[in-house]
């Protein structure tokens, strides 16, 4: 029970991130910064990973917590696009 609410905080979280770079893109002049972001591969990937992870963790914890640690990973690794952008 404990590791699938820590799923849903995380999955609120992603939500939460998701809903600020939308607005952020949003506003006017945000051009560069929405052409550096694309798709946004990590946000979607992350909150697909949480979905999966969440009902996962009622039947196995530990490989919930796994992937909890895969989308950590995904977002420690440097994300160049932006940098590429402005240069």
């Amino acid at each position: 029970m404990a590791v699938a609410l820590y799923g849903f905080v995380l999955f609120a979280a992603a939500i939460a991130y998701t809903i600020l770079v939308r607005v952020l893109l949003a506003a006017p002049g945000n051009e560069l910064l929405a052409s550096a972001l694309g798709s946004d591969f990590k946000g979607k990937i992350s909150m697909v990973i949480y979905v999966t992870a969440i009902p996962l963790a009622f039947l196995r914890p530990s490989l919930a917590c796994v992937l909890y640690i895969l989308v950590a990973a995904i977002w420690l690794i440097p994300d160049r696009r932006i940098e590429r952008k402005l240069s």
